[in-house]
């Protein structure tokens, strides 16, 4: 979904479109699947409330039965399902008791496996396309446009400039207004999105400080409320 998104805005704005991954440490479990591939290799699915899904293999220490494997998932998506991945590790840490001495090994190393999947998952991250459009506007880079490239490169700057707009609106700073040297000759136009009143990420456009603002506002909130849509109806 981020990959169409970032093409999509590319192409819609002619300008460098950047979009943040929906951050998982502000997102819900929606559904845990766990399958069986031999007795003692599980393969566990983990469905987020904004369309991620993460797969993950589990070697077990000793055979978990389907009997087990069925109460197991079921067990998981009671108690998780629909909560927040920061609460997720409080409400599962007992549940290796719940279960057979002899099926308690496997049920931790699920468990393991689950808590390394949402820590892992929460770094944020950012995607970037439509660099080459730069080049269609060689007056505004008088100088050299190698100080934008190297900005865009840096994925922490990246993430602090979308992190800058406020969840509920949109953000346009022009020129001298970004903080970071390497965007002074460039406007960045920004806004969140989300699933309902909930915004989960930011994205944007990076362009020339001639562009057509009106255009690319509103191209970039439509993108938004498009993305959105998918979210919800996901």
């Amino acid at each position: 979904m981020v990959t169409r998104t970032v093409r999509l805005l590319a192409q819609l704005t002619r300008q460098v479109a950047i979009v943040q991954y929906p951050s998982l440490s502000r997102s819900a479990v929606r559904h845990v699947e766990l399958v069986a591939l031999t007795p003692t290799r599980v393969m566990m699915v983990l469905i987020t409330d904004t369309g991620r899904v993460e797969q993950r293999l589990i070697d077990c220490p000793a055979a978990i039965g389907e009997n087990t494997l069925a109460d197991l998932r079921a067990r998981l998506n009671s108690k998780a399902g629909g909560q927040r991945f920061a609460e997720v590790p409080t409400l599962l840490q007992d549940l290796p008791e719940a279960f057979e001495h002899e099926d308690r090994g496997s049920v931790t190393a699920v468990l393991t496996t689950l808590f390394e999947a949402l820590a892992e998952q929460t770094e944020e991250r950012i995607v970037l396309g439509g660099t080459a459009n730069l080049t269609r506007f060689p007056h505004d880079f008088p100088l050299t446009i190698a100080p934008v490239l190297e900005a865009l490169e840096e994925q922490v700057i990246l993430l602090k400039l979308l992190g800058e707009t406020a969840d509920a609106g949109m953000m346009v700073r022009i020129g001298k207004e970004n903080a970071y040297e390497g965007l002074n000759s460039t406007s960045v136009v920004s806004v969140g999105y989300g699933s309902g009143d909930e915004t989960v990420a930011k994205l944007g456009v990076v362009g020339p400080t001639r562009m057509d603002y009106p255009g690319t506002m509103g191209a970039v909130r439509a993108v938004a409320r498009y993305v959105g849509q998918i979210l919800a109806a996901s």
